[in-house]
């Protein structure tokens, strides 16, 4: 890549330096990150878990940096612009630290051919070096045994819950998978796991390396109040008049707990003072997480693409009632469970539209449609393009009914744009 390479040419370029869009395994991180030489922050923190690791990393970066830490926070997939993934308090890196940190990458790579999360994963701790952060929080993309954020040592992690997804790497059960996620534990440090219900062969590998567990409903409990505020209890540290986090869901809550419970666990009781994790959690925002736009019609978009996130997402709708109907613009990859989504949300749907996903790895539209259609015993249209289906949507759409898109972050960011464009013109 030559000097003066835009961010986009070198995205393009990622995408070509491996065999493989997934290839798990530390080795090649190990190698790359040893010649890059970077300092090691103060604290490291993993964040995995199959669903709820970017609200987790939200509600935690914003917690730190409200209580004056310096700190960096990777996460993945993005919805709109690669930029999303690597952040510095808050704010999004720019293009140019990106650019200088992939040429770091490429200057000590030599022939190792990292997958394009892998050369992320390094371009990010440069970034992070580079800006002398004091904390780093680093979202695993997928189990995390073999992830490459597990290439960094961390201080302590959180695991919000285990269920199924990713099969065809992490296994067949919650068992297995748990075993992938279990792998970001470490002997003597403690890890949170956010659900009541632990996976056997986690406790199990947490006893057999001498980890310190820390379980939700055991260890750290929380509770509502009539007023809708919230109370939390920990180790050691007691919280009460909380108000709910500004992300969407009620189910925030339980996230949110996790963070604080993962706080504490860190050693930063100071900073679980009711007036400080209110202004913490009152900002963070994320795109496509149960997100309400309004144009003619209410959209809700949310990236619900397994059977847990679908069950979440049916539940919410399902609290958030309308006078409708519900239209569904559904699109999903190739090693989703299509059953296991569409499931929870087949009592809610009154039309469904199947479109292709912005992916190489994207179930053709015919053949979701098909599946949708024998699993829900309703028609489901298929559209050529996006475009399409949002406009055959809006036809079928009146003021009181709600268009819901969903099964991807690949449908869910183009919709969005489409939407701001929309939005624009009108």
């Amino acid at each position: 890549m030559t000097a003066g390479s835009q961010l986009t040419d070198w995205l393009a370029l990622l995408e070509t330096l491996s065999p493989h869009e997934i290839d798990l395994g530390l080795e090649r991180v190990h190698a790359v990150l040893g010649k890059l030489d970077l300092k090691t922050p103060q604290f490291v923190l993993h964040v995995a878990g199959t669903n709820g690791k970017g609200s987790s990393v939200a509600m935690l970066q914003s917690l730190l940096v409200e209580s004056g830490v310096s700190v960096g926070a990777y996460t993945s997939p993005h919805v709109f612009r690669f930029n999303e993934r690597i952040c510095i308090d808050a704010a999004q890196a720019s293009d140019e630290q990106i650019v200088a940190a992939f040429e770091c990458v490429e200057a000590v790579r030599g022939d190792v051919p990292l997958t394009y999360f892998e050369f992320g994963t390094l371009a990010a701790l440069v970034v992070f070096d580079k800006a002398g952060v004091d904390a780093v929080i680093l979202e695993v993309g997928m189990g995390g045994r073999l992830d490459a954020v597990n290439a960094v040592e961390p201080d302590a992690g959180l695991i919000t819950n285990v269920s199924l997804d990713h099969c065809d790497w992490l296994g067949n059960d919650i068992d297995s998978i748990a075993f992938e996620k279990a792998g970001i534990m470490r002997k003597g440090k403690p890890i949170v796991f956010g659900a009541v219900d632990v996976p056997a062969s986690l406790a199990r590998h947490a006893s057999d390396i001498g980890a310190e567990i820390i379980v939700a409903g055991r260890d750290y409990t929380w509770a509502g109040a009539a007023d809708g505020s919230w109370s939390w209890q920990g180790c050691r540290t007691q919280l009460s008049s909380l108000r709910p986090p500004s992300l969407a869901g009620d189910f925030q809550i339980d996230n949110a707990a996790g963070v604080l419970a993962l706080a504490e666990a860190a050693g930063w009781e100071s900073f679980l003072q009711t007036d400080v994790v209110n202004a913490a959690f009152a900002r963070p925002r994320l795109d496509g997480r149960l997100q309400i736009v309004r144009t003619d019609v209410e959209w809700l978009l949310d990236v619900a693409h397994n059977p847990a996130a679908a069950g979440v997402l049916a539940s919410s709708l399902r609290a958030r009632a309308i006078s409708g109907k519900t239209i569904a613009i559904v699109a999903m990859l190739d090693d989703k469970d299509v059953a296991g989504v569409i499931a929870p949300l087949q009592d809610i749907v009154a039309h469904w539209i199947a479109v292709t996903a912005d992916s190489p790895h994207a179930i053709e539209a015919g053949e979701l449609a098909r599946q949708i259609a024998n699993l829900s015993n309703a028609a489901c249209l298929s559209a050529d393009s996006l475009q399409q289906a949002m406009d055959s949507a809006r036809a079928l759409a009146t003021q009181e009914d709600r268009i819901l898109v969903t099964g991807s972050f690949y449908i869910v960011g183009p919709a969005l744009r489409s939407l701001e464009l929309y939005s624009r013109g009108s």
